[in-house]
C-alpha cells in the first residue's frame, strides 16, 4: 500500500488529509475513528464570546454554497477549559483555527495556546482588522506580514497562515506570510459571493454576502494554491471543493503538500476516512509509493523564472 506519511514543516502526520476549520466536530467520533486522520483542525475560536452573523447563514447553490456563519464563538477560555481537553484521548495532532480583530489580540491568544497541548495554531486572517478599517488580513501583503510577525513573536506553536482566494496576487501575501515566520499556508478560505431568491426578492442570506465553497470554489482554490507554492519555500495546505481522490491528487500535483476537506463533510460525514483509503488505492493504481512524491509534480523549472503572472 502506498506511503501517506505527510511532513509539514516539524509536523508529521500520517497521511495529508484533515478537516477545514468550520466542517469538523467531536461529534464526528461517532462516526469514525478521528486518528485516521492526518490532523484534526478544529473550528475557529475568537478570544471573547461571539455572536455570529443574522440567520439564515446558509444557503445552498449549484456546484456549492454560502455561508455566512460569522464565527460564533464561546472564547478562548471555553476552548481551553471544556474543548480541548476532550481531545487528550486522539494521537492525532490538534490545529487550533483562531480569530481575532486586531495583531495584538491574535498575539495574545496565540500566547495563551501556548501553554496547552495543541499542535499547531491556524491563523484565520481572512476576518475582518478593526485596524485597517475592516479590511480582512490577507488582503494586503503589509497587513499579513504585521499580525504573522505579531502571532510569531507569541508563540512557539506551528503556526500556519489561512490565506483568502480574494486578492490579486496571492503570492505576494504568501511571500509576505512566510517572511513573517508562518511555518505553512492553508489556500484558502472562501470566496466571497450573493445569492438573490426571485420568489421573495430577498438576499438568501441574512449577512446578504457569504463565502463559496464546494466543487465551484475548486478551480479557484487550486490556482491560488499553485500560485503560492511557487512562491514560497513552506509548505502549503490546499482547500476547496475536495470530495475526492482526485481532487486530492490535483491539490498535490499542483503544490500542496497536503489538504483540508470542507463543504463534502456536511453531506457526507464520514467521507475523510473514505478518502484516506481512497487515495492510497488510487496511488497504488497509478504505481506511485508515496503520497509526497506527487507534491508538486507539475512544478518545474526555476521557481522565479517559472513564477506565474498574477491575476489583477
Amino acid at each position: 500500500m502506498a506511503d501517506l506519511t505527510t511532513r509539514v514543516g516539524s509536523m508529521t502526520l500520517k497521511n495529508p488529509i484533515m478537516p477545514a476549520s468550520g466542517t469538523f466536530g467531536l461529534e464526528m467520533a461517532e462516526v469514525f475513528d478521528l486518528d485516521c486522520l492526518g490532523a484534526l483542525v478544529l473550528k475557529t475560536v475568537t478570544p471573547h464570546l461571539r455572536s455570529g452573523n443574522p440567520v439564515p447563514r446558509v444557503c445552498e447553490l449549484e456546484g456549492g454554497m454560502l455561508n455566512s456563519i460569522g464565527i460564533p464563538s464561546k472564547g478562548g477560555q471555553y476552548l481551553i477549559e471544556n474543548t480541548l481537553p476532550k481531545f487528550a484521548p486522539y494521537s492525532a495532532p490538534v490545529v487550533v483555527s483562531i480569530s481575532a480583530d486586531s495583531a495584538e489580540a491574535f498575539a495574545e491568544f496565540a500566547e495563551s495556546l501556548s501553554a496547552t497541548n495543541i499542535d499547531a495554531i491556524e491563523a484565520n486572517i481572512s476576518c475582518p482588522n478593526i485596524e485597517d478599517d475592516g479590511k480582512a488580513f490577507a488582503m494586503s501583503a503589509e497587513a499579513t506580514f504585521k499580525v504573522i510577525s505579531a502571532i510569531r513573536r507569541a508563540t512557539h506553536l506551528p503556526l500556519w497562515a489561512k490565506l483568502s482566494p480574494n486578492v490579486g496576487a496571492p503570492a505576494d501575501i504568501a511571500r509576505a506570510a512566510e517572511d513573517a515566520g508562518a511555518d505553512a499556508l492553508v489556500t484558502t478560505n472562501t470566496m466571497l459571493g450573493m445569492a438573490v431568491d426571485v420568489r421573495t426578492r430577498a438576499f438568501k442570506l441574512g449577512n446578504i454576502m457569504g463565502g463559496l465553497s464546494g466543487p465551484a470554489l475548486k478551480p479557484i482554490a487550486l490556482r491560488v494554491t499553485y500560485q503560492c507554492a511557487r512562491a514560497v519555500s513552506i509548505p502549503v495546505i490546499g482547500c476547496g471543493g475536495i470530495s475526492s481522490a482526485t481532487d486530492i491528487m490535483e491539490y498535490l500535483i499542483a503544490g500542496a503538500t497536503a489538504v483540508q476537506v470542507g463543504t463534502a463533510n456536511f453531506i457526507d460525514p464520514s467521507i475523510m476516512p473514505k478518502l484516506v483509503t481512497a487515495l492510497a488505492d488510487a496511488l497504488d493504481a497509478e504505481g506511485i509509493a508515496r503520497s509526497e512524491d506527487l507534491v508538486g509534480a507539475a512544478i518545474s523549472g526555476d521557481r522565479e523564472i517559472a513564477r506565474v503572472e498574477e491575476i489583477a
